[in-house]
């Protein structure tokens, strides 16, 4: 048997394309929920609403997108999100807004999902690549929120995005039959002595302790907009060295290591900003890894495999939105016991890092 190359560049494309439509979502996005909480006396009510219906109906679509593999939620999601913006401008009824740019949100992510996976013969770099576009989006769409821009401004940044999309699902269409045909092949890093129901448990039991720790680490350095701009670029490059790294080094040593190597920085980065930025890099590098897991066990659904993360995360803001620890002292106890679980479920859910056979 061959060895496969360590880092697959094969259709690596289908990452950056999707990257920059995962950008412009999240920009719209970001951009119309600032609009509707900068004065809302419940804002805290109407970000648990888009985190709702953005994140947990995912999982349908993505298991709609795996069965219509020829139907191009990108594009459809591109729509609704440009719907949303006239919406939001045109008319006094902010739900049904919200509502319209959540599904968009939605429609892009699982295409984003299914066309990385499914043409990357088995690599994360490309899915962690679509995945980092979203933190640079969310914080320019909340700047141009606050900047008073125009909408017809983000439908032009809509509009951009469109050819991305269509050409994205052209390499899916090439791609898609051969993954189709051993698709078991291409991922393969769950442990298999374990039951499939328990890594999937397992591995959305990261998802939640990783989504809830995002809002329990201690950044109190964070006071200018520049410093934020700092902390969303450094959690978008560590989303996209995450997969990278796993390609390269393996996924094990990738998942054990990161989370290890972020939990010193985290603890003592509070008042340090550059010591806190590197610890918020290692941390966001696990995101790969938990997608990876689920694919490997749901291969022949890989829409599905990324809604599972989606739920993940909205079930780790849920406690957040009702209790929220403040204390420095708190956080790092809950840091250190988090990253104790999260260790501990990948200990157990991830197969030896080793070679093997890729689709060719």
């Amino acid at each position: 048997m061959t060895k496969p190359k360590p880092f697959n560049t094969q259709n690596l494309g289908t990452g950056f394309l999707y990257f920059y439509v995962h950008f412009v979502t999240e920009v719209v996005c970001f951009f119309v929920l600032a609009r509707y909480t900068e004065s809302a006396p419940v804002a805290w009510l109407i970000s648990f609403a888009y985190d709702l219906l953005a994140f947990t109906p995912q999982s349908l679509f993505g298991y709609l997108s795996d069965k219509c593999k020829k139907c191009s939620f990108g594009v459809a999601g591109l729509v609704l999100l440009g719907a949303a913006l006239v919406l939001q401008a045109h008319t006094p009824w902010p739900f049904l807004s919200l509502t319209v740019v959540c599904i968009g949100n939605a429609f892009t992510h699982v295409n984003g999902a299914e066309v990385t996976l499914r043409t990357a013969n088995g690599s994360l770099s490309h899915s962690a690549i679509f995945v980092s576009g979203g933190s640079f989006g969310v914080v320019t769409g909340k700047l141009l929120a606050a900047a008073g821009t125009p909408y017809w401004l983000l439908l032009i940044l809509v509009v951009s995005a469109v050819p991305f999309a269509i050409l994205a699902q052209m390499y899916l269409k090439d791609s898609a039959a051969a993954y189709d045909a051993v698709p078991c092949r291409a991922f393969r890093y769950h442990n298999p002595k374990i039951g499939k129901g328990l890594i999937i448990l397992l591995s959305v039991i990261v998802v939640i302790v990783r989504g809830y720790m995002a809002y329990g680490i201690p950044i109190s350095w964070r006071k200018t907009t520049l410093q934020t701009i700092l902390l969303f670029t450094f959690m978008g490059v560590g989303k996209a060295l995450g997969g990278v790294l796993a390609d390269l080094f393996g996924v094990k040593k990738l998942a054990l290591g990161s989370i290890a190597a972020a939990l010193p920085f985290l603890l003592f980065g509070d008042n340090h900003m550059i010591v806190s930025l590197v610890g918020v890099m290692f941390f966001s590098m696990t995101m790969s890894v938990t997608l990876a897991v689920l694919v490997s066990v749901l291969p022949k659904a890989p829409g599905l495999a990324f809604g599972f993360t989606t739920i993940g995360l909205f079930l780790g803001v849920v406690p957040v939105c009702f209790v929220k620890i403040t204390g420095l002292a708190a956080n790092c106890i809950m840091l250190s016991v988090l990253t104790i679980v999260c260790l501990a479920c990948m200990l157990i859910s991830i197969r030896k890092d080793e070679p093997h056979e890729r689709l060719v």
